[in-house]
């Protein structure tokens, strides 16, 4: 059974920093192409960061140059850090993984986490 165990989220001031952890087990994570996804209250989901098989890094605009993803397929984990942190940072962030090339869209993902709560206050 694949599980996907997010920590590492909680409470900070603006301008500060968070490293998420997700740590998965069951599956042959090398391979795999984990994402970390976001969810604010009364939003959507929306894609935040995602890595490749290769180590290639994609991020939503709105982190780019802020949060960095990278991977340890040793101790099948994969880390959001977490910089410059804003007020609309705030929500519950969410692993996921899947095989093949990095997408975007969540619903392509096949196993996710239960999620780590980010709050930034201002």
């Amino acid at each position: 059974q694949v599980q996907l165990v997010e920590s590492g989220g909680g409470l900070v001031q603006a301008g500060g920093s968070l490293r998420l952890s997700c740590a998965a087990s069951g599956r042959t994570f090398s391979t795999d192409a984990p994402g970390w996804f976001r969810q604010a209250p009364g939003k959507e989901r929306e894609f935040v960061a995602a890595i490749s098989w290769r180590y290639n890094t994609y991020y939503a605009d709105s982190v780019k140059g802020r949060f960095t993803i990278s991977r340890d397929n040793a101790k099948n984990t994969v880390y959001l850090q977490m910089n410059s942190l804003k007020p609309e940072d705030t929500a519950v962030y969410y692993c996921a993984v899947k095989r093949g090339p990095v997408v975007t869209t969540g619903s392509l993902y096949d196993y996710w986490g239960q999620g780590t709560q980010v709050t930034v206050s201002s």
